[in-house]
């Protein structure tokens, strides 16, 4: 399943009083691993920059006139974000930031149904609880460091880790521990036989044609291991 981690960075609280977009960073992860593959961009939110808001994340008029507007990036972000489901913290506030911006351009809105909000499975977690992202971090261990202001790339990449942990990441990491332990077994054990084995269906010219190819391949071929393991089992089983 494709998600894609995001934040966002305004001007306000409230779009509706005209409050803009200024910064969106977007992580993508494939079956909840991370692919490396992001999105980041400053945007000129055609409006100032309240004092308030800047001590926040620091993102001041100067630096954001000349950057895209979002009009100009629009079509890259929704193809980067195509139909993948959305995960971002206190949802709700990006998505009515990103649909406002949506809705100057005509544009459908994003649905409320295809995303996940972490603050809300945080809460059912840890009911009446803190549950920042900043508390998470130290909930989890995750060094959070690095957070001296918000800024939505690093909160994208901090959430993830986040939701990662949400989600059950200590079991996925135990996931892979075995799934690395069984490759480990398949490579250098191999996995025992049955007492009776199969009959093959294979002719001759086959296994000769079979026999040619694993040749081909050279001595680090991972045949070869195949072979190694299956040769000091028998040697053992004698």
């Amino acid at each position: 399943m494709r998600e894609i981690i995001l934040d966002t960075e305004t001007t306000g609280l409230d779009p509706a009083s005209g409050h803009r977009i200024v910064e969106i960073g977007c992580l993508e992860l494939l079956n909840a691993i991370p692919t490396g593959q992001s999105f980041h961009v400053y945007l000129d939110p055609e409006r100032d920059m309240p004092e308030e808001a800047f001590r926040v994340h620091g993102l001041s008029s100067e630096f954001l006139a000349g950057k895209p507007t979002f009009m100009q990036i629009s079509a890259e972000f929704l193809a980067f974000v195509a139909d993948a489901r959305i995960v971002a913290h206190n949802a709700e506030f990006d998505l009515r930031f990103l649909n406002a911006e949506l809705a100057r351009l005509s544009a459908p809105p994003i649905s409320l149904e295809r995303v996940t909000d972490t603050l809300a499975l945080a809460r059912r977690k840890y009911p009446g609880a803190s549950n920042s992202l900043d508390a998470l971090c130290a909930r989890y261990g995750i060094d959070a460091s690095r957070r001296t202001k918000h800024g939505a790339l690093l909160d994208a990449e901090i959430l993830a880790e986040v939701y990662a942990e949400l989600m059950g990441g200590r079991q996925a990491t135990l996931g892979f521990a075995t799934a690395a332990a069984a490759r480990e077994t398949a490579t250098g054990l191999l996995l025992k036989k049955r007492p009776q084995p199969l009959a093959t269906a294979l002719t001759d010219g086959e296994l000769r044609e079979h026999e040619s190819f694993i040749e081909s391949l050279g001595p680090k071929a991972l045949w070869r291991q195949y072979e190694v393991a299956s040769l000091a089992q028998e040697a053992a089983e004698k």
